[in-house]
């Protein structure tokens, strides 16, 4: 059956079977507060942000009914059209044609719209209509179209599309009860919107229809609809796990292509004008605005926020505050960490006698994790000016402003927020590059994305800069200034690698910055809290994991085999075991930066996570028991001594190992999610051969010229 070019949808309803659980999709543009609308309805704790890409991947969550049933619901990412540009979008578009192998065609959808942009946010739904599937429009952030002066109709707008319309205010929990009602009933209206496809390419969607129709097993309206996709994206953008189109409908896509190129039809341009005409003319109908519109408060804001001049200077401050905030707010509360580790340690020591087990409870256990815990105020802080940053909306701004420097190193300032989101963790920053839409430039923002300095770097800077400046004399600006001067290093080192990527592998021009700038929202606090709060857990089941698991290995290299002189000290127990004769085997290559064979072992240790490095050196170096962690590791290791008796942990080597830290590919979390994301072990390989590679160049020359001028 091929429909019409000119065809008004029916107003059936469809119904999901009584003995199964119903799937929704949930769908919307970028900013129009889908994330947010799904936690409520699901109580999972999804991260919220906004700004363009942060929901980068699906996710899946269960909801109830009125009644009390259970509902699954699949929160896409966020997309203007179903044409995709970029890996993200074309999840979106795959899932609900039913071309993905790993996620079940859904049900039916929630379309999420931002009423203050409604003609803009009707474009997607729309297309969706288009499917023939029971859909809800959710009218979302009602409150600032209010604000803005718009007055939308819903009822209006529902008897004009056909489909249950729900107006809403998701950060204020308005509109839910309502739509749970709807999402619970039996039986939803399909879509009678009409518009008219443009007659020079009605054949043409034909053709294409019957193909989808009869090669690729599609139902009549699903195959309509995605021949009308076809024709606007031609199908260029292809993610894993996605079924590929046959050879026939292939043919005939590119039979029409060269046609209309020789005809010099643009018929792209044609599809989406056509739409919009449509959409114009229902909004005729639906929307009022009660006054002129003049500049918004947040364009009144952003007259400083993103200007040349004070723009910069604001975004210095934020950062300035940031470090600053790491030193001060955090004293307090890692001071009463590290009383009640050592009181942990001290009362396994008194309650146990000597021996083999309690040196692994104290010094591979408490001291190895504690000395890891000891750093959570610090990255919590981290978190937090993370997630103020997305969540007032300025996260889009730092982009904006970085647009000009980025496209000097080829990348424009959309690539700028994997890159900041990387200062947290380079995982969800190389995950947030789908939403880039040319394949160099994500392939690039990916390979360069680790050298911004996550918040696994800090607690090796902070150790280093403690040894390095152990006095509580000195200011604390000059510890901000040294910690500073490591996350500048990172970053010239990204745009650096970026640039000279850029003009040899990935060889293509500047791309220009096309991006929406959300409203300014106040701080959702209690989403803010919440996130800090999940990744406080993530990072306390990292180290009661991960790092307990390589503190007690290392224990056991450093512990056995037992050196036989039993007046041996703890520095020839640990040359004796298994690490020190690993680490001797390691270091020819990395004594010529000033590092001997007990840091060699911290640096394989920290492969695995950086962090482990510092429980690396705490069980090396069997820093004594009830005392202070960060000031007993500290201690020791500024006075750990070369066999000429010459110290270890110079100020010199001490601000090295820093440097390795912010060049080296230390995370075997990265280079997974790398090897995931490229689909290749090519990339990720490389990626670990020029980083480390990198670093220790860079710091060949540190050494070696501060060695030569008498550091």
């Amino acid at each position: 059956m091929i429909l019409p070019p000119h065809i008004a949808l029916p107003a059936k309803k469809r119904p999901v079977a009584a003995d199964r659980t119903p799937v929704y999709a949930m769908v919307g543009n970028p900013n129009s507060g889908k994330t947010t609308l799904f936690n409520a309805l699901t109580g999972l704790r999804q991260k919220v942000g906004n700004y363009p890409g942060v929901t980068v991947e699906k996710k899946i969550g269960e909801a109830f009914s009125q009644h009390g049933r259970p509902i699954k619901i699949i929160d896409l990412p966020g997309a203007y059209s179903l044409a995709a540009r970029s890996p993200d979008e074309a999840v979106l578009r795959d899932v609900l044609l039913g071309r993905r192998s790993d996620t079940p065609q859904p049900d039916r959808i929630i379309c999420v719209v931002d009423a203050s942009n409604l003609e803009r946010n009707l474009y997607l739904v729309h297309q969706i209509l288009d499917l023939g599937r029971p859909v809800i429009v959710v009218l979302n952030m009602m409150d600032v179209a209010a604000a803005a002066g718009h007055r939308i109709d819903a009822a209006k707008l529902e008897e004009s599309l056909g489909v249950t319309v729900i107006p809403c205010e998701a950060v204020h929990g308005k509109g839910l009860v309502e739509l749970r009602l709807a999402m619970s009933r039996a039986e939803l209206p399909l879509a009678r919107h009409r518009w008219d496809i443009p007659a020079p390419i009605a054949a043409a969607v034909a053709d294409l229809q019957a193909s989808l129709a009869q090669n690729d097993g599609r139902l009549p309206l699903v195959a309509r609809a995605e021949a009308l996709l076809l024709l606007t994206d031609f199908d260029t953008v292809r993610v894993a796990g996605s079924k590929p189109l046959c050879a026939r409908t292939h043919e005939i896509l590119a039979h029409w292509r060269a046609r209309w190129e020789g005809e010099g039809t643009d018929w792209s341009a044609t599809l989406i004008r056509s739409r919009y005409d449509a959409i114009n003319q229902l909004c005729t109908g639906v929307l009022r605005r009660t006054r002129e519109e003049g500049p918004s408060l947040s364009d009144r804001i952003d007259a400083v926020l993103v200007h040349s001049l004070w723009g910069w200077l604001f975004f210095a401050a934020i950062m300035a505050a940031l470090f600053f905030s790491i030193f001060t707010l955090a004293e307090y509360p890692m001071d009463w960490i590290d009383a009640h580790m050592a009181a942990l340690g001290g009362w396994v020591k008194g309650v146990m006698a000597p021996g083999d087990l309690r040196d692994l409870l104290t010094n591979g256990v408490i001291k190895g994790v504690g000395g890891i815990v000891i750093f959570l105020p610090q990255i919590l802080i981290l978190f937090f000016f993370v997630g103020l940053l997305e969540s007032t909306g300025y996260m889009a701004r730092a982009a904006f402003l970085m647009d000009r420097p980025m496209s000097k190193v080829g990348l424009h300032g959309k690539s700028f927020i994997p890159l900041l989101g990387s200062y947290a963790c380079a995982i969800p920053g190389i995950m947030a590059t789908r939403t880039i839409e040319n394949a160099k430039d994500r392939l690039v923002t990916i390979l360069v994305a680790p050298l911004m300095s996550c918040s696994a770097r800090l607690p090796v800077y902070l150790l280093m800069i403690a040894t390095l400046l152990p006095s509580t004399a000195v200011p604390a600006t000059t510890k901000v200034g040294i910690m500073l001067l490591m996350y500048v290093l990172g970053t010239v080192g990204a745009f650096a690698f970026a640039w000279l990527f850029k003009r040899t592998l990935f060889k293509s021009a500047p791309p220009l910055m096309i991006m929406e700038l959300p409203p300014y929202q106040r701080p959702r606090l209690k989403e803010i809290l919440r996130q800090m709060i999940e990744r406080a857990w993530l990072f306390l089941k990292n180290a009661g994991t991960i790092i307990l698991g390589i503190s007690i290995v290392l224990w056991f290299f450093t512990t056995y085999p037992k050196n036989p002189n039993p007046a041996a000290t703890p520095d020839a127990q640990i040359a004796y075991s298994l690490a020190g004769r690993t680490g001797r085997i390691l270091e020819p290559v990395i004594k010529p930066l000033g590092f001997d064979w007990r840091i060699g072992v911290g640096l394989v240790s920290s492969f695995y996570a950086r962090e482990v490095f510092v429980s690396s050196m705490g069980v090396i170096f069997g820093v004594g028991d009830g005392e202070d962690n960060t000031a007993a590791i500290r201690d020791a290791l500024r006075s750990a001594k070369w066999p000429d008796g010459a110290a270890l942990f110079t100020p010199l080597v001490c601000f090295t190992l820093m440097v390795y830290y912010v060049f080296a590919m230390q995370c075997m979390s990265t280079v997974a999610v790398v090897k995931r994301e490229t689909n290749s072990w090519r990339w990720p390989l490389f990626q670990i051969a020029y980083m480390t590679g990198t670093a220790w160049l860079v710091c060949f020359l540190i050494y070696q010229t501060g060695r030569a001028l008498g550091f």
